[in-house]
């Protein structure tokens, strides 16, 4: 039996959905792929830092989380600094959570640059370092024989690196189609039955969809970085942020919702790459699908992605793109991926 020695930096709802998942599934984990998890340090910049070596109590964690820091937890350290608790030695692996930053990927970048560097493994769900930074990122791990796990940057738990990267690799992908943000999806949704962008946006942030600020979803900044992220590690590509073409859904109207649909069509916010020849196009823009398209029905805040192949033609991946136990999944799948003994 494997004990992996996890650090977690960032203890939102994906570092507590993760812990809900190795608290409640502990003995089917270590019974299916010989491996047990072990919480040797969590630090989060709202709730503290906290540190043992033997372990940290799960569901300790969780409580002292809900009560807004992290100090009543059971540990021999408290407070020190994320640098020293890496260099404590202690943990092989990182679980890199904390928030996403699609300008600068700092301070996550920073972090996981520390981790590849002492030869510790990271696994996250933070966007910005993978879109941003990527090929360093990944010829650190290789120079310091240790990996690095990034499924849940694109559709959380619904596994649209693997299925591009692995199970197509040989299929020969010539264009990817995506929702890649659920945000926008289900304010299109909503405005198909009548409701004004205003209102639609309103109700998603009442649901939790929506942040305050609704800047990145609404004017296609977190696709396009999801963009950047599939082009790069699906289609082998070097691309920024500021190569991909994107234009938000702040623009189209009802109206412009009720002609599609007199016309047989629908509108989605669709993060595309299409390879022709040695040229990649990206982009990130409104489009009025055609029914009968793959992606025209999937609605509400679901996500969805079309690999286009020589192959196999179209294969087409629905799921759900964000949550607190869906993400925590795909940092649980990518950890099995390193340690399990699946492999």
């Amino acid at each position: 039996m494997k004990t992996v020695h996890l650090m977690i930096i960032g203890f939102g709802n994906v570092g507590k959905g993760f812990i809900q998942i190795i608290r409640d599934d502990a003995e089917s984990l270590a019974e299916r792929f010989g491996v047990r998890f072990s919480v040797v340090g969590v630090n989060d910049m709202r709730l503290g830092s906290v540190y043992d070596p033997n372990g940290l109590p799960l569901q300790g964690l969780l409580d002292a989380a809900a009560s807004g820091s992290l100090d009543s937890v059971p540990a021999t350290e408290h407070g020190r600094a994320i640098e020293s608790m890496l260099a404590l030695g202690k943990a092989d692996t990182l679980l890199e959570a904390s928030f996403t930053n699609l300008q600068t990927g700092e301070p996550a970048s920073t972090y996981i640059r520390l981790a590849l560097a002492a030869g510790i493994n990271v696994v996250t769900s933070n966007k910005g370092p993978i879109a941003l930074n990527f090929h360093e990122l990944n010829s650190l791990a290789q120079q310091n024989h240790a990996k690095i796990g990034f499924e849940g940057t694109v559709m959380s738990g619904t596994p649209t690196l693997a299925l591009g990267m692995n199970l197509l690799a040989a299929a020969g992908i010539q264009k990817i189609q995506g929702i890649l943000n659920g945000t926008t999806n289900f304010i299109l949704s909503r405005m198909e039955t009548g409701g004004s962008f205003a209102e639609a946006l309103a109700e998603a942030q009442a649901l939790g969809y929506a942040e305050a600020d609704p800047t990145g979803d609404v004017e296609g900044f977190d696709a396009a970085g999801k963009v950047v992220i599939l082009s790069n590690l699906v289609m082998g590509a070097d691309i920024r942020m500021e190569d991909v073409a994107r234009k938000g859904i702040t623009q189209l109207t009802v109206e412009d919702i009720q002609t599609a649909k007199e016309q047989g069509k629908r509108w989605k916010l669709i993060g595309a790459i299409e390879r022709n020849g040695d040229q990649l196009k990206a982009s990130v823009q409104p489009v009025a699908l055609p029914m009968a398209h793959p992606l025209a029905n999937v609605g509400g805040a679901t996500n969805a992605v079309t690999y286009t192949t020589r192959l196999l033609g179209d294969v087409t991946l629905i799921g759900v793109g964000a949550g607190r136990l869906e993400t925590g999944y795909a940092l649980l799948n990518d950890l099995l991926a390193i340690h399990g003994e699946r492999n």
